[in-house]
Formats: C-alpha cells, structure tokens, sequence
C-alpha cells in the first residue's frame, strides 16, 4: 500500500491548476492574470481588476462601462433580507451577519443554470453589487438606525463609504479606498479561496460558494488578523514600548500580528502599496501616532527576524489606512470580504470549467479491533 507524505495545512501540495493569480514569494511578486499589482493599483479600478479576474481579460471601453452599469443598478437588497439583519444581535460580528446574508441571497435565486453564461454573469454581478450594501446596511441598523439607500451617481468605492454614513467621501479617500480594494482582491489558493473552491466543486450555487468563504475567512489567522494589528499597536501605546514587547513575543514564541507570510519571504506587495496609501491620508488628513509606532516595529522585527524571511504584510498597514477613513475595526474584515469577492467567484468561474470534486484523503492515526464495551460497564 502506498503510504502519503503528512503535510499540515496541506503546505507546498497544489490544489488546482488556475491561470488567475500568481505569486513569487522569494521576489516579492504578485500579478493578477499576469499584470502586476503595482501597475493595476496605480492604473486601474477595482471593477475592472473584478473584471479582469473573472473574465480573463482586461475589458473594452464599451465591456467595463457596461459592467460598471449592471453592478450600479444592482445594488439594493431585498427588503427581506433587510428585515432578517435588523433581527440580528447588535452584539454579533459584521463577518458572522455577512455571512448569513449572502447565504440567505442566495435564496431568491435558487436556480442553479450552471452551464448558462448568463446565469454566471447576472450571479457574478448581485453578488460583487449586493455584499457592499449588506456590510454597510448592518453597520448601521447595528445602531439602531435605518440603512442608507445606495446612490447610483456614485462608483463602487465611494458609494460604499456614503452608504456607511450618508455623507459623500472625500476624493482622495474613495480611491485609496477603491486601491485597497484591489490589493485585496485575489491572492492564489489561500484558505478561502481553497473553501470557495471544494465548496464549488459540489456544484451548489455561487451564493453558498461565497458565503463558505466568508466563514473561511472571518478566522483571525487570515483576513481577521488587520483587525487584531490595530488591537496590538493600541496595546503597544508608543514607539518606546515596540521593543520590549518585540522582544517580549520572540520569547514566548508568540505570533506578531502583521508580520510574516506562508508565501513571501520578502515584505508584501500589497504592504508597501498600503503604506503609501496610509503617508497619502496622513499628509492630507493628520497624522496617526500609530502608524509611529508602526514604522518602529517594522524597523525592529526586520532586524530581528529578517533573516527568517518576516517582513510585513497586507494586514499591517490595512487597519491603519481604514482606520484613518473612520471605519470601525470590525468592519477591517468585511471589507477584505468586499474585496475578495471577486477573487471567489474567479475561482467558482474557472472550477466550473473543468471541475471534479474534492476528495482528499487521510492518513489514519487511530486504534484498531477495539472491542465494544455496553453501557453499564463504563
């Protein structure tokens, strides 16, 4: 009998083949179907980068305008929906709330035309319109207060950042917001991109392949961990505590939070992206003592853990760029959600094209001929 190599976490063992997304830890490297995120963050809007993944190419003039259409007037929720999230506990956490909306959407569209173009394109479009509105509207009636309607002369990212509370953002913070989103959206086989992807390979609707990843990634050890940043750096309280509890954490062998990656050894992309966008906000909107004591640990952490490949990454400088835009910390990982989206249901797409269901194996660790013993001897 053939025995398997144990991987934990299934590490180094491709899951799929896919043309999506690429990685190059070593260099630092990450393009989205072979463009370079630096030059998408820099050139191109979040639904054209949603575009791009989903569909392969980057689209025409006439593609992207009429993508951009579907999406604006797609954005209202069902009044249902509406109803079951002001039943929710105010207590309860926006990634638990957005997970049971996307599944409960997925109820007025129980029709699963999988093989039908435009079932896909009409799925990709409720879903990457809708969730935005979900995140923002239980924001809000987590308060007490009624949402606020989604207003179609505004694009994706500043209509988000209106819906959250009814005042128009600033320019230059709707699209750092839009970047952000685009440096969110898709990062190869990742644990929720991984879950969307069994979760598509039984054939279910786009609906429960979203809300399985939403779940996936609510986990503090993935899209979680920006919140957690924030925690600590509030823990941290100044640039003279950094090295102390640096050194503190090394002894315990305690995780740093936004540090490190499975795949990079070098920092993240999307980090020195993120913490440009952050001196952006800063220099227009005021400094942030946090991004301070930031800069020292990512200073001290490099000359401590360089040489283990630990760097900063995506996490870091996330929270403190939402963070200065006023949106609560809570809401750090919905909004990864918001992004991710679009990385999933590129995933769903291509699955569908030559899927085959995920059946892993195991490798028994258990007893065996273990003889049962009745009830009135145990």
């Amino acid at each position: 009998m053939m025995v398997c190599e144990y991987k934990p976490g299934l590490e180094g063992i491709p899951a799929a083949q896919s043309s999506i997304s690429y990685v190059d830890g070593q260099k630092g490297i990450l393009e989205y179907r072979g463009i370079r995120i630096e030059e998408l963050a820099e050139k191109s809007t979040f639904l054209e980068t949603a575009y791009l993944l989903i569909w392969g190419e980057l689209p025409s003039k006439e593609e992207l305008e009429a993508f951009e259409h579907e999406v604006r007037y797609h954005r209202r929720i069902k009044y249902r929906i509406r109803d079951m999230m002001k039943c929710f506990p105010e207590s309860g956490h926006p990634m638990d709330a957005l997970q049971a909306s996307a599944a409960a959407l997925g109820l007025f569209y129980s029709l699963r035309d999988l093989h039908n173009p435009a079932y896909i394109r009409d799925s990709v479009v409720r879903l990457i319109a809708t969730i935005p509105t979900m995140v923002a509207a239980f924001q809000l009636m987590r308060k007490g207060n009624d949402p606020v309607r989604p207003r179609d002369d505004l694009d994706y990212s500043a209509n988000f950042l209106y819906m959250l509370n009814e005042q128009e953002p600033d320019p230059l913070a709707a699209r750092i917001f839009d970047i952000c989103l685009i440096l969110h959206v898709e990062h190869t086989m990742n644990a929720s991109t991984f879950s969307a992807r069994v979760t598509a390979s039984t054939l279910t609707d786009p609906y429960a392949v979203v809300a399985s990843a939403v779940g996936t990634l609510g986990g503090p050890l993935h899209g979680g961990a920006n919140e957690e940043v924030i925690q600590m750096l509030e823990n941290i309280g100044s640039v003279d505590n950094v090295r102390p509890y640096i050194e503190n954490c090394l002894e315990r062998k305690a995780k740093i939070m936004g540090f490190g990656h499975r795949v990079y050894k070098v920092k993240d992309p999307r980090a020195t992206i993120l913490q440009k966008l952050a001196e952006q906000l800063f220099e227009k909107f005021g400094h942030d003592k946090f991004y301070d004591i930031a800069q020292e640990m990512e200073r001290v952490v490099e000359e401590k853990l360089a040489s283990k490949g630990i760097y900063p990454n995506v996490d870091f400088y996330s929270g403190l760029v939402y963070r200065k835009m006023g949106i609560p910390t809570d809401l750090f990982t919905p909004i990864f959600a918001i992004a991710r989206v679009a990385g999933w249901l590129a995933h769903w797409k291509e699955q569908l094209a030559e899927n085959r269901i995920f059946r892993p194996t195991q490798i028994y660790n258990g007893r065996h001929e273990i003889p049962y013993t009745p009830i009135e001897q145990r």
